[in-house]
């Protein structure tokens, strides 16, 4: 019987007891990833030119949160199989018998449809079909197809938690701008970094459940090279919004410190190899990487707020 075989033989021994609350509901959406989702959403919608009506605005963050919240439902069920294995996701809902599969495959597919049919209604088309198109993209091509057949699942399914802030922007304009974009490229250059850093340390749960993440594939000394030239793709392309006016000199000056902090922890990363030290390091790049991202496209939103407030403009390097 094959890895995968004999785990969803395992999961479907659990049995679901009493009627699942509410609580456990919220933590199929994966409310932490959906909270980051959201900000970046959020930043988008903010920073792109043009205005959206407050209630449209609410409804349009409203619609991403529900989208992210189903496509973490739908990735529960999908991979409940291997989640009983990991000790990062045996306390998720169905492992623990809290759920049904049934009941997470149901509750997402409600939520998808709903977030997208309202976002696109309500809002505008285009902003619905990169949510649907984020779904989508999310479950089939990454949780269904690449996770557990190659070690790039990571670095294609990435564009999956990228296209929010494009999500936010459309939702605003009604297209797709190079801005946009250059907001999509950041997060799709920082998810490889992030999600191997937390993989070198999680290695041995990946190897049990048969996932092919790349420490378990060609090794941690190749992991190690590759999110050194992941930071290094990453913080030059950070810094770029402040060349097109999309970030002022705020983000600009805290772009720069960052990724310089950022490089180093990757370095350290590929510098230190051996024992504890080495999860360590890498344990220091994950936890880090939040922060960076976080503080990216806060101080992002912040300049963008202030500038609307003020009815001033963001005024970065005008390079372009």
């Amino acid at each position: 019987m094959s890895v995968t075989s004999r785990l969803q033989a395992d999961v479907e021994t659990v049995a679901v007891t009493g009627t699942p609350s509410v609580g456990d509901f919220v933590a199929l959406m994966k409310p932490r990833v959906m909270s980051l989702v959201v900000f970046t959403g959020l930043t988008g919608m903010v920073a792109a030119p043009g205005h959206l009506h407050p209630v449209l605005a609410i409804i349009a963050i409203l619609a991403i949160a529900v989208g992210a919240g189903a496509s973490g439902a739908l990735n529960m069920w999908y991979d409940a199989d291997i989640d009983r294995h990991m000790a990062r996701t045996a306390a998720r809902p169905i492992p623990r018998g809290l759920v049904s599969a049934g009941e997470a495959l149901g509750f997402g597919i409600v939520l998808s449809v709903a977030s997208i049919m309202t976002l696109g209604v309500l809002v505008n088309w285009t902003a619905g079909g990169l949510l649907a198109l984020t779904i989508g993209f999310y479950i089939f091509v990454y949780t269904m197809w690449l996770k557990r057949r190659t070690p790039q699942n990571i670095v294609i399914g990435g564009a999956a938690g990228a296209f929010p802030p494009m999500i936010g922007w459309a939702a605003v304009t009604g297209g797709i701008s190079i801005e946009s974009v250059l907001l999509f490229l950041i997060i799709f250059m920082w998810t490889p970094p992030h999600f191997w850093a937390l993989a070198l340390y999680r290695c041995r749960d990946y190897e049990r459940v048969g996932v092919p993440m790349l420490p378990v594939v060609a090794g941690p000394k190749e992991t190690r090279r590759q999110i050194v030239i992941y930071s290094l793709l990453l913080v030059p392309l950070a810094v770029a919004p402040s060349f097109i006016g999309l970030g002022g000199a705020a983000y600009g000056a805290t772009s720069v410190v960052l990724g310089i902090v950022f490089l180093w922890f990757a370095f350290k990363v590929a510098r230190v190899t051996e024992g504890r030290e080495a999860d360590h390091a890498a344990k220091q790049l994950f936890g880090f990487s939040i922060f960076y991202l976080f503080a990216l496209f806060a101080v992002l939103l912040t300049e963008h707020v202030i500038a609307t407030v003020t009815g001033a403009q963001v005024t970065g390097l005008g390079l372009f």
